[in-house]
């Protein structure tokens, strides 16, 4: 009888892990299908139509593209400036991320808000902001006849602007949890600070300046908008140059050869972070984050306090603060009045039409990231997962690496025919939005579904529970917070895609960053000041879109 049961019992457990790996799967289907669709097969039709020539493909193309002098110098530009940008931003942002972990002052929760905003704002409106700072007609040239718009500085300074947030989280986060006694310890048996730190802190911490300085350089490295405000004709990146080359050019095979290069080089980036966290990875003694922050002491750290305090207030609050001003001019809210008017040029409805269609479309991407990337998030909960379910995870970052350029070009050259002929559908824009929104879905919720106790899950499938009402009666309950959370990333970040959607959006539907961008490529002051009033709409939108998320934040809800 003992062994009957036993065998029953076995059979059981068969049965729910065969159940368990079906429904994984089932919920894998739909993104995979997704991502075939909506990024593969673009993708690769672009890159396979740019390759083709008289029917047969020629990769001695790639050779000869790099073979041109000019476009080994954007190579080496896109490079070059990505790992500056990178080194600067990391030199700025550690001292920030020091005192987040380790200080408690007044007004510390408005002013990790106050850093957080320029990390959701589009790149396009990051760049009219040092536009209005640098530029042109600019505060600096006002003051003092300086500028830097025709200078690297200016990319270099609106990247570490954009950046400087996700050091601050990624490490300030780590570093508020070590516990500071380790470094104590160290200091009682004659370590200097800095040899302390040095042995014993730097090295807990690489793992996550590892995993920042690699976000920072796949952002610099595919930055788009940022150069083509502030890079003119002397500056321009890979994504620039694929813009350039696909848009004004129509050259689609050097635009192909360049998306397989920025690619390649995307992958080995992230071949190589992998490989490097994995070695130096270790067991870390953590503690709760709000046992380690204290009040200053002394004059050096009141000192780095204030230094602190004047780099977010020089570089994170000039630049909207000097774009906010430019919106307004000398005539008040005369260039905001203008934006309700329709001008015949650029625009065949009037500029502020282009904040409702920027709202439906970043509601509608919403929508699609969060199903999407719940799905996913939710088939890559187990932590014993196979090769293919851990291959699934890389895919879903991959639209990060890939040239946004390529995906709305590809939209239009792919999607072209029944049953998939959308050239002429709205939907095209969300979809494309969705596909940089899912990886920051899977991200927030991905933690948080780790957390929730299996055993839960278990016990619900043993009392009958279906695997859609495992879901509904015990994870949503508690992840219902972070997946929020995950919609309004998802919704800051298809407000302000730029890179497809310039491709995609409609004379007569256009979004906010491509009105700025059409704006700002036409003479004139008053469409310099419409350009300047538009931005300020979109960033006063996607501050309100992260005073919500903060909000809704908790420490369970993971770190972006």
């Amino acid at each position: 009888m003992d062994l009957a049961r036993t065998e029953v019992s076995q059979g059981d457990e068969r049965a729910r892990t065969v159940r368990g790996s079906a429904a994984r799967l089932g919920l894998m289907a739909v993104p995979v299908a997704f991502f075939a669709v909506f990024f593969a097969y673009p993708v690769a039709a672009i890159v396979a139509r740019g390759l083709d020539v008289d029917g047969a493909w020629r990769f001695g193309r790639i050779g000869d593209v790099l073979a041109q002098s000019d476009m080994r110098h954007v190579l080496w530009f896109t490079t070059w400036q990505a790992l500056a940008s990178t080194a600067l931003t990391l030199l700025i942002a550690l001292p920030g991320a020091y005192v987040f972990a380790r200080f408690d002052f007044p007004g510390k929760q408005i002013l990790r808000a106050v850093v957080t905003v320029p990390f959701v704002l589009p790149t396009v409106v990051v760049g009219t902001a040092f536009l209005a700072l640098v530029g042109r007609g600019g505060l600096l040239d006002e003051l003092w006849g300086v500028r830097l718009d025709t200078t690297v500085w200016a990319i270099l300074l609106a990247h570490v602007f954009f950046n400087y947030a996700v050091v601050v989280r990624t490490v300030g986060g780590l570093w508020a949890q070590l516990d500071p006694r380790q470094e104590e310890a160290a200091r009682m048996l004659g370590a200097s600070r800095l040899r302390a730190w040095r042995q014993v802190t730097l090295p807990a911490l690489a793992p996550a300046v590892a995993a920042a300085a690699l976000m920072v350089f796949l952002f610099t490295f595919t930055s788009f908008g940022v150069v083509q405000i502030l890079g003119g004709p002397t500056f321009s990146t890979l994504e620039v140059e694929i813009y350039r080359q696909t848009s004004q050019v129509f050259d689609l095979s050097t635009a192909a050869v360049l998306t397989l290069v920025q690619f390649a080089a995307v992958a080995a980036v992230l071949a190589v972070h992998a490989w490097t966290v994995r070695r130096r990875e270790s067991a870390l003694r953590l503690v709760d984050a709000a046992t380690t922050a204290r009040r200053p002491r002394g004059a050096g750290q009141w000192s780095l306090l204030a230094g602190v305090l004047a780099v977010i207030a020089v570089l994170l609050v000039l630049p909207p603060a000097v774009l906010v001003q430019r919106s307004l001019g000398a005539s008040g809210f005369g260039y905001y009045r203008a934006l309700t008017r329709e001008d015949g040029g650029a625009f065949l409805v009037p500029p502020i039409e282009a904040l409702g269609n920027s709202l439906q479309y970043a509601v509608a991407a919403t929508g699609i990231a969060v199903v999407i990337g719940a799905l996913a998030a939710t088939a890559l909960t187990r932590r014993d997962a196979g090769r293919f379910v851990r291959g699934f995870d890389a895919l879903l970052m991959l639209p990060l690496g890939v040239s946004a350029v390529t995906v709305g070009f590809g939209f239009l050259i792919a999607l072209d025919e029944p049953p998939l002929d959308l050239r002429s559908s709205w939907i095209l824009v969300p979809l494309a939005q969705a596909l940089v929104g899912v990886p920051f879905v899977v991200r927030t919720m991905l933690p948080v579904l780790r957390a929730v106790d299996g055993r839960l899950r278990e016990a619900a499938a043993v009392l009958g529970a279906s695997p859609w009402r495992v879901w509904r009666e015990v994870d949503l309950p508690m992840v219902r917070r972070a997946l929020l959370v995950a919609a309004g990333f998802a919704f800051a970040v298809s407000l302000g895609e730029f890179g497809a959607t310039v491709f995609l959006a409609r004379p007569d539907n256009p979004t906010l960053p491509v009105a700025v961008a059409r704006l700002l490529g036409r003479p004139g002051d008053l469409n310099y000041g419409r350009a300047m009033a538009l931005s300020t709409i979109l960033m006063l939108v996607c501050a309100v879109a992260l005073v919500v998320l903060e909000r809704l934040r908790t420490d369970r809800s993971g770190e972006f």
